[in-house]
């Protein structure tokens, strides 16, 4: 029997059919950083399964944090007509949810490629050289394979995320999977940890449901009710139980949360309804608002007046960062319903940040939206007209040419938006699925370890980036690792950009990568890693 291992980089992807590419590069990382690689191992002239064991040997262990990737089923990876710059298109394992260690042996089959993920967490530590050393044992003790990654931290901090972040959190999806009543204790407790690990990863905005938000709902249905907001209807009037809300605050702004956005205020592609709205009248909870109300009738405006102003002084008193939408992803069709909706509540939200996904240069030229998201395939169009305080997203729809965070995709698809995110001065990124566990239109619930793809709705990936795990908390998945390490290399640029100004940093980006735009993206890998270390070495020698 042999064991083959090697250290394979962050930006690799390791299926069991296949070898992955070595990296023998040296890391380094600043002391409030976490750098990611992976230990490749393979079992060959073998008959049965083997059980091995993972010894690390590094002189700052607690820093080291190992945990193995489990491929995961895809039966939708791409669409047809997708470009070709995805790692496989055909259903099959893939790489992607990332486990805690067990505490026996791991079993490996022979002639399959598994990988460890291996983060080092550089908080608290010195300056140094630092390398880790992983070794392969069998259950006797025997070392079957050893493999060694240079580490090297170096002196400084990154500066604080600029970024606003922003992925949608679920509620329902957690209640759903765990099978917990709605804002029960344990539901909080889920929320609390799931919104805990989206700040440790850089998303430091939370959509707040004040009322359950009108998003992915076939016409006519509803998704489970998570408002906030407690309602009570009386003739024309309405009074608000804020105390689900306060503590909704205090909770993510002890967990670091930045920015808070509420739910949209009219139904999704158009902005043609009201969200469904419920309310205690006369003592029996029913709802108010929903399908059957048109987003610009009176009795809708007369309740916004109230329940936004109600909202506002919460917010107020709390002391929060908050942006407002109306509608998601309105087309250039909607421009009309759109503008209604808008107009409902225009005055009501005076000072106020309106932010909505789109696609049309229209709602811009028009003046109808003044602080666009906007796709990462049309934002071009805005960017060569000098829109300021652009934010993007991505989602299903985005799969051609552009950055994303399919499971089928490369990593460096999902980790390069880093250079698009500084190069065009982008405020704001939204990415919609942090932990949808539904079909199209939320139909119904799916297990998401047996579906990653929405039930074959999206492209495998598009819908979640964590896993509900046990004890009510999420897993991660190398994605959104991933994800993570750009938002450090978007701060790292930052901070170049502090001390020797931009030019600088752009002709780096330049010199790896030559001309790039949000369709023209980075795709090699070496050369991505090689740009992160040559910024690293120039922040160093500069400070």
């Amino acid at each position: 029997m042999q064991v083959k291992a090697i250290t394979v980089s962050a930006l690799e992807k390791v299926f069991y059919d296949e070898v992955p590419k070595e990296n023998t590069n040296s890391i380094s990382l600043f002391q409030n950083e976490t750098a990611s690689f992976q230990l490749a191992f393979c079992v060959e002239e073998s008959d049965t399964p083997v059980k091995i064991n993972v010894l690390v040997e590094c002189k700052e262990k607690q820093s080291i944090r190992i945990r193995r990737v489990c491929s995961v089923p895809v039966l939708m990876a791409s669409y047809g007509d997708s470009d070709d710059n995805y790692l496989r298109k055909t259903p099959g394992l893939y790489p992607d949810r990332l486990e805690q260690l067990p505490h026996v042996p791991l079993l490996c089959v022979p002639n399959r490629w598994y990988s460890l993920w291996i983060d080092v967490e550089a908080e608290a530590l010195e300056p140094m050289e630092l390398p880790v050393k992983l070794s392969l044992l069998s259950e006797d003790g025997t070392v079957l394979a050893q493999a060694k990654q240079n580490v090297t931290i170096l002196k400084g901090l990154l500066p604080k995320q600029k970024l606003v972040r922003t992925q949608w959190l679920h509620c329902d999806s957690l209640a759903d999977f765990y099978k917990l009543p709605v804002f029960s204790e344990e539901h909080w407790k889920s929320i609390e940890n799931f919104i805990a690990l989206a700040v440790k990863r850089g998303i430091n905005t939370v959509l707040t449901p004040i009322h359950t938000p009108p998003l992915d709902t076939r016409v006519g249905t509803e998704r489970r009710t998570v408002q906030l907001v407690k309602i009570t209807k009386e003739n024309d009037s309405y009074s608000f139980d804020m105390s689900l809300l306060y503590r909704w605050i205090k909770m993510c702004q002890k967990l670091g949360v930045e920015y808070f956005e509420m739910a949209h205020l009219f139904t999704q592609w158009g902005a043609k309804h009201a969200p469904k709205i419920v309310a205690f009248e006369n003592g029996e909870q029913k709802t108010i608002f929903g399908w059957n109300t048109d987003a610009a009738s009176k009795e809708y405006r007369r309740f916004l007046e109230q329940y936004i102003s109600a909202v506002k002084a919460v917010l107020k008193e709390m002391g929060v960062k908050s942006l407002w939408h109306i509608s998601d992803e309105p087309t250039e069709e909607n421009l009309d319903s759109y503008n209604a909706a808008k107009s409902q509540v225009e005055d009501l939200l005076k000072g106020e940040i309106i932010i909505d996904a789109l696609s049309d240069y229209a709602f811009y030229s028009k003046g109808i939206v003044k602080h666009p998201i906007v796709a990462n395939d049309h934002i071009e169009k805005f960017i060569s007209h000098n829109v300021p305080k652009l934010w993007t997203y991505y989602c299903c729809v985005q799969h051609k040419h552009v950055n994303n965070i399919f499971i089928a995709m490369p990593s460096l698809r999902n980790r390069s938006q880093a250079l698009l995110l500084y190069k065009n001065r982008i405020e704001g990124l939204l990415q919609w699925g942090y932990n949808f566990y539904y079909t199209q239109y939320s139909d119904y619930y799916v297990n998401p370890y047996a579906s990653t793809d929405a039930d074959g709705w999206v492209p495998a990936g598009d819908p979640f980036q964590v896993y509900p795990g046990d004890s009510l908390k999420p897993m991660e998945s190398l994605r959104l690792m991933v994800a993570f390490h750009a938002m450090q290399d978007l701060r790292a640029m930052q901070w170049l950009e502090n001390i020797a100004g931009f030019s600088v940093v752009e002709q780096l980006i330049e010199k790896h990568f030559g001309e790039i735009s949000f369709t023209k993206i980075p795709k090699d890998n070496e050369a991505y890693l090689s740009f992160r270390e040559e910024l690293n070495k120039e922040i160093a020698r500069r400070l």
